[in-house]
């Protein structure tokens, strides 16, 4: 892998990685691209070094909340006096990670025999509808309970959590995908959604990318060590930028504007790539 390659890469892992368009299978399919074996031992590992860098991004963007977690946070005065920062706790993101936790632990041969660009495109647009159908919901069918983090009940959080188990089970499905839909068809509001999606990435991607960081840092030697420092750089500059934006324009960029990209994507790419 040369480094105009790595930077590339990494460039896709940073803009998708928290975004609902499967970073996963935009890596897949960039790798196909490319000419690249998504499967070669080498490649994986880079992915999960910039994965890495992500991570660190979205850490840095949510420091207060985790602070927050671990009772480091601030507090503000309220109607009746001082109140707590944050009423987010450990429990939420338990209920939000361990579902999706313990499938990918007991299903990882399985899953890891799913990947493909067909498995992608198909996931892409199952992904897509499921937007669509959140969003419908959401703003006129589905009463919002919780239009913050902190209005999040234990039972939104476990729903999030469960549907998170679609995207660990179908590559390109997109976690962040998954869970904004579930959020908003559990009766939280969009932004809601996209924040705990967020800040629950922090852990489960923690333990994903460590888990599999066991079998390949025998792969961090002289020759590779070069495009991977510099792949996780590049990853987390570009994901703290896109998550910074995203936030910024979360009411105007709706989840149907995302399942259209990846109709468009998994269209183009089945009609001049894989054909």
């Amino acid at each position: 892998m040369d480094t105009i390659t790595a930077i590339i890469l990494a460039i896709v892992e940073g803009i998708t990685e928290f975004i609902p368009v499967s970073s996963t299978g935009h890596m897949i399919l960039t790798s196909k691209l490319l000419g690249y074996n998504e499967q070669d031992s080498i490649m994986k590992t880079y992915e999960i070094v910039i994965q890495l860098g992500a991570i660190l991004a979205i850490a840095l963007v949510y420091r207060q909340r985790v602070l927050n977690l671990f009772g480091i946070g601030r507090s503000s005065r309220g109607r009746g006096g001082v109140m707590p920062a944050s009423r987010l706790n450990l429990i939420h993101v338990f209920l939000g990670i361990a579902p999706a936790l313990i499938v990918a632990f007991f299903a990882r041969d399985f899953i890891k025999s799913l990947f493909g660009a067909t498995t992608v495109l198909w996931a892409l647009v199952a992904g897509g509808i499921l937007m669509i159908v959140a969003e419908w919901f959401n703003r006129r069918k589905i009463r919002i309970t919780a239009h913050e983090l902190d209005d999040l009940s234990y039972g939104q959080a476990l729903a999030i959590g469960l549907y998170q188990i679609i995207s660990v089970l179908w590559p390109g499905f997109s976690r962040s995908g998954s869970t904004i839909s579930g959020g908003m068809l559990s009766g939280v509001s969009y932004k809601a959604s996209a924040d705990f999606s967020f800040l629950i990435a922090i852990p489960i991607m923690c333990a994903a990318s460590g888990y599999e960081l066991l079998d390949s840092y025998r792969y961090f030697t002289s020759e590779t060590i070069g495009d991977f420092v510099i792949g996780f750089l590049v990853s987390f500059v570009v994901a703290y930028g896109v998550v910074l934006l995203f936030m910024k324009l979360i009411q105007k960029i709706r989840l149907t504007h995302f399942a259209i990209y990846r109709f468009i994507l998994a269209a183009v790419f089945w009609l001049f790539i894989m054909n």
